[in-house]
């Protein structure tokens, strides 16, 4: 990417660099290693479901370089963290309470063994997060490898759409955009590319890169998001930046001029691709079907009317795929019920809550509006999508949020040598 989206980092960590005498302290930047930390927990996230790619991917060979990710990761942050130096953190304070509901009902072995492995899962990635804490210090370090690390994830999408277009847009998906060399779904794909459109457009606006970089990132993005027909990620990212934006509208003038324009161009849409435009939402289904919330509605039904001992509606039955009667549950709120109970409820409500009381409450800034535009994204993606309450893209975009909603480190200035006082004689005392 051009400009600043090329830079490793921004000033503003805990320690300093050296200077002379009397000098202000400069904050040291952050390592360049922390961006692989976080491309490796990107990877652990993406998952090992999905459609069928060009070569196949034994679904072993997948989950052991995913977890291979998150056990690189966790051994790469404690090696640049050795003194395991963190920021307080209630985003990851209640991360970490959301462990004790989940290994009570993993531990009940109703959801196998696998509930156990994905609770220390879960705690290993949380301590990952704990430990890159330290550079967490309301600088955009972090929305810059967040833009990175999914861009370059879109770029392998886009090379299976050239390598094998029918792959990449099979008749099992009704012709959606699927990971023909990964295996990733369409709302995968769509969530990634929304998350990295709005971040950049609101880095452009904050004059944090240039425009051209920005369109190298923004066009064949918002393309691949066209292509996977993604309802979610399309209004998740209309009104994550509408939020975001309009905290900047006091402070910024390219703010209102993007505002300005967005309203122009989204009234010749409206008026002149009006037909199109019903036809990409509606993806050839009815309008009974897209009431039900394309069935999803069905297995909502029939997990809320499952019946459950007190300590399942506590607790939950254990961290499982996000599946009820061999069907995915498809909302993040009711996998959290099914999983944790009312309990990882009440967390992940707490995250949701603590987050963006946190923004709002802060003056107009850049990154405000990037934590306001990712909280916005999660919580609306949250009634379709699964991940608030395990290890997933959503935590990572939360996480995010809470580096740019963290005060600044207070740089500790260097001591400067005393200056011995000097003698006055006695004589030249007596003559003052």
């Amino acid at each position: 990417m051009g400009g600043d989206l090329r830079r490793a980092g921004l000033p503003g960590g805990a320690d300093t660099e050296g200077a002379r005498p009397g000098a202000e302290a400069r904050p040291a930047g952050v390592p360049k290693t922390v961006g692989i930390v976080w491309g490796l927990l990107v990877l652990n996230t993406l998952g090992s479901a999905g459609a069928k790619t060009i070569i196949p991917l034994p679904r072993s060979f997948i989950q052991v370089v995913t977890m291979g990710a998150l056990v690189a990761a966790f051994t790469l942050a404690l090696a640049l963290n050795l003194r395991l130096r963190i920021r307080a953190s209630a985003y990851l304070l209640l991360l970490t309470l959301l462990l004790v509901p989940s290994v009570i009902s993993s531990l009940q072995l109703e959801s196998g063994l696998g509930a156990l492995f994905r609770c220390a899962r879960l705690a290993l990635f949380v301590g990952t997060l704990w430990l890159l804490s330290r550079w967490w210090d309301g600088g955009t370090t972090f929305v810059r490898h967040h833009i990175r690390m999914y861009f370059a994830v879109l770029g392998s999408v886009a090379a299976g759409l050239v390598v094998s277009p029918g792959a990449a847009m099979p008749e099992l998906y009704g012709g959606r955009l699927v990971g023909a060399l990964w295996p990733l779904t369409p709302p995968q794909i769509g969530q990634y590319a929304a998350v990295i459109i709005g971040l950049t457009v609101l880095l452009v606006l904050g004059r944090r890169t240039d425009r051209a970089g920005a369109a190298v990132v923004i066009v064949p993005s918002l393309v691949l998001l066209a292509l996977t027909h993604t309802r979610t990620a399309t209004l998740g990212l209309l009104i994550g930046l509408a939020l975001a934006v309009g905290s900047l509208l006091p402070t910024s003038v390219a703010a209102r001029r993007f505002v300005t324009w967005a309203v122009l161009c989204g009234a010749v849409a409206a008026v002149g691709f009006a037909a199109a435009l019903r036809a990409w939402f509606l993806r050839g289904q009815s309008q009974e079907y897209l009431t039900s919330l394309t069935g999803r509605a069905t297995v909502w039904d029939a997990l809320l009317a499952a019946p459950r001992s007190a300590v399942e509606t506590l607790f939950g039955v254990g961290l499982g795929d996000k599946s009820f009667g061999g069907l995915p549950i498809d909302n993040s709120w009711l996998a959290v019920y099914h999983e944790q109970g009312l309990t990882g409820i009440a967390l992940v409500a707490a995250v949701i809550l603590v987050l963006g009381g946190v923004a709002l409450l802060r003056p107009p800034s850049l990154p405000r509006a990037c934590a306001l535009f990712l909280i916005s994204y999660c919580a609306i993606a949250s009634y379709t999508e699964a991940g608030l309450g395990d290890a997933s893209p959503y935590l990572l975009h939360l996480a995010v949020a809470a580096s740019l909603l963290a005060a600044p480190a207070a740089a500790t200035p260097l001591a400067t040598p005393a200056i011995p006082r000097r003698r006055i004689p006695r004589w030249a005392r007596d003559r003052r």
